[in-house]
This record gives C-alpha cells, structure tokens and sequence, in this order.
C-alpha cells in the first residue's frame, strides 16, 4: 500500500498528487494518505466517489486524518487497452474556444495574503485539469504571474507545453516595468484581449 503524506500540504495539492500517485499504479491500487485538515478529507472523498475508489477515513488525532483509498474497478488489461486507447485519441486536450481571463495577482475579496494563495492554487490547478482552456489571458496585475519570480510560471509553463495560448497584455507589462522579464507565453494588446474575450465560447474569471 502507497503510504502519502499531504500534511502540511494546502489545496488542491493532495487531491492531485493522490490522484496522480493512484493512476500510476493502476487498477489494484491501494493508498493511505495522511492530511491535517477535514477539508482535505473531504476532497479527497469527492475523488474517490469521482473516479470509483472504495474510501475510508478516520482521525486519527488532533489535526491528522487517514484517508485510504482502494481502486477496484476493471482488469489490469482492459484498463491498459482504454490507456493505449486514450493516447492515440486524445492528443489535444483543450476545450476550443474556452479562455480563462487572471486580471489579479490574487483571487476573491477579503486578504490579499489569502487571495494570494488561492491564486497559485487556481493556477496549478488548471495546469492539472483534464480538459485545459485554449488560452489563458494576463492583464493589469495578472500579469505579473506570467513574469519571472512568480510562483506561478511553471505551471503556467506546463500548459504552455500543452497547446495552451499564453497571452500578456504589453500595456500592463510596460506599466509594471516588467516588459523584459516576461518567463512564459507572448506579448499581446488589448485589441487582441478584447477580441478572445467577445468570442469566447466559455470566458472563466477566478
């Protein structure tokens, strides 16, 4: 049994380092995973009811909890051959016409340190989804996340790598003095913005 400990880790890295830990091994898969947070138990749960796992949890003391999770579905064969399968098919994996809009370096209302903190999470999160956007739009002080020192550029990197349009609107750069230190994607105006915005078939702003 994988044993995996996400204490310490914030959301929604145990989700998907689990989820990643489990497709890995394959059917028969068996996983404890250690969290500190209920929260984090429950997201686990949603992964498990999500891909067909048998879950079980329990507290295990004060802020720890031992989620174990059990894949049991399907042969070892039959799920290799949907493997091949999906990698011949599968080869472009966004959604045409979806661009998701970061015109912030934090996302929501409140503390900006929190914002901060959801933002690199919403990131990374997309960089994980199954189905990406077709391009991620920068601008105002989204841009700066597109910009060397950000702890989101690799992630915004592996979409990149993934076929995803990475766009950074210049004006912005230009303001925030960081024309030349743009690490991921390219230099666009807000012509160009405005325009994949109004014909977006799917427009996400966290």
């Amino acid at each position: 049994m994988m044993q995996l400990d996400m204490r310490g880790k914030q959301c929604p890295i145990p989700v998907i380092e689990t989820k990643h830990a489990m497709e890995a091994a394959g059917p028969g898969a068996e996983a404890r995973i250690l969290v500190d947070n209920e929260i984090a138990v429950q997201n686990l749960g949603k992964l498990a009811k999500r891909k067909g796992y048998r879950f079980e949890a329990r507290k295990e003391g004060d802020r720890e909890y031992s989620v174990q999770l059990f894949w049991e579905d399907g042969s070892v064969q039959q799920q290799a051959e949907e493997d091949a399968a999906s990698k011949e098919c599968a080869a472009d994996v966004r959604r045409r016409g979806t661009v998701v809009v970061l015109s912030s370096e934090t996302m929501g209302e409140g503390s900006t340190e929190l914002g901060a903190v959801l933002m690199k999470g919403f990131v990374y999160a997309l960089a994980q989804q199954e189905v990406l956007p077709e391009t991620v739009l920068l601008y105002n002080g989204g841009a700066k996340l597109s910009c060397e020192g950000a702890e989101t550029v690799e992630d915004l990197k592996s979409l990149e790598a993934q076929g995803v349009e990475i766009l950074t609107c210049g004006t912005c750069l230009n303001y925030y003095g960081l024309s030349d230190h743009l690490a991921v994607g390219s230099v666009t105006n807000m012509y160009e913005i405005a325009q994949r915005m109004t014909q977006a078939g799917l427009l996400v702003k966290p």
